[in-house]
């Protein structure tokens, strides 16, 4: 695996592939063995990745759609953690946020090799997609895919889980000032240079360009974007994030970005409003405890969580 590090001072930072992005480690003050303490959060982080991965024919999850309409899987504990986080987001969305969009097959986001299934392949696929039928027996730890032909995609919810992870390593580790970053997603602990970190966002139609910074010493900034991963095609941004109700990509606000301290009120919510367009989204927003957010609608408008304008530092450059 490539690895890139430096250690100028007392900062540590690290980066290396994973969850199909670069993740990136940040520890201010660490010891002097910091380098081992940060492999051992890469190595709990790919562990789960390679649990999660649906891509991955070993993985459990591709045992799972395997065995979609057949019988139970057995699966580990943080799977099952992740599944039935996954069901409660689905429930409190109204189903804006479903794992079984992975049934939706034939997409794909490369802009350089494109590609996307056909209406009637959508059509066929959309019988399958229903998070209700992800059967979850948590006594047993056994997880059944009711239907055959479903198929279940983590992509939305596994990578905060494991970041997530990988921060709690760094914290038994004794380490207390840190930052991870996966592609956007990032989480802080503790203070940068006594300041607290400044984490930027970036501007959903300027390549390069932040739209606004936010300062945090404790928790997270999630964002989601229909420029992710798209290919343009008659005109029109086809994206990774699948209405689930349709099979094509969404066409609602162009980013998302939450903040807060509390994992499961983040955990794919901010791909649920993208679903669910601006509206349903604010007020989704209204409940979802110590959450703030930021939302770019479709017009490139900018609208942010009342009593939040400190919280999102617009930059200059901003529309």
């Amino acid at each position: 695996m490539a690895t890139t590090a430096s250690h100028a001072g007392k900062t540590h930072q690290e980066a290396r592939p994973l969850m199909g992005t670069v993740v990136s480690i940040t520890v201010e003050n660490g010891p002097a063995d910091v380098r081992e303490k940060v492999d051992a959060a890469y190595r709990e982080m790919t562990r789960l990745s390679d649990m999660m991965n649906h891509y991955d024919p070993g993985s459990v999850v591709s045992e799972i759609n395997r065995q979609a309409g057949k019988r139970p899987v057995k699966v580990p504990p943080e799977l099952m953690e992740v599944l039935v986080m996954a069901r409660r987001v689905s429930a409190r969305t109204d189903g804006a946020f479903d794992i079984t969009v992975g049934a939706f097959k034939g997409w794909r986001f490369n802009p350089e090799n494109p590609a996307m299934p056909s209406a009637q392949e959508l059509a066929a696929a959309l019988p399958l997609v229903d998070y209700r039928n992800v059967l979850l027996d948590e006594n047993n730890r056994t997880v059944l895919l009711r239907r055959p032909g479903m198929r279940i995609d983590l992509g939305g919810i596994a990578k905060l889980y494991i970041l997530n992870a990988g921060m709690q390593a760094l914290r038994r580790h004794g380490i207390e000032q840190a930052m991870l970053n996966g592609g956007g997603d990032v989480a802080v602990t503790g203070t940068r240079d006594g300041r607290p970190w400044r984490i930027g966002i970036r501007h959903p139609r300027r390549a390069g360009e932040l739209l606004a910074a936010v300062e945090l010493t404790r928790g997270w900034v999630v964002t989601s974007g229909d420029y992710e991963r798209y290919f343009i095609r008659d005109g029109r941004r086809y994206h990774h994030i699948l209405d689930p109700r349709t099979g094509y990509p969404v066409a609602g606000p162009q980013q998302v970005t939450l903040v807060g301290e509390d994992l499961s009120n983040l955990n794919g919510f901010s791909s649920a409003i993208m679903v669910l367009g601006e509206e349903k989204g604010r007020a989704l927003l209204g409940r979802l405890g110590g959450v703030q957010g930021l939302i770019v609608g479709a017009d490139g408008g900018v609208w942010r969580t009342p009593g939040s304008e400190s919280r999102f530092q617009l930059l200059e450059s901003s529309p």
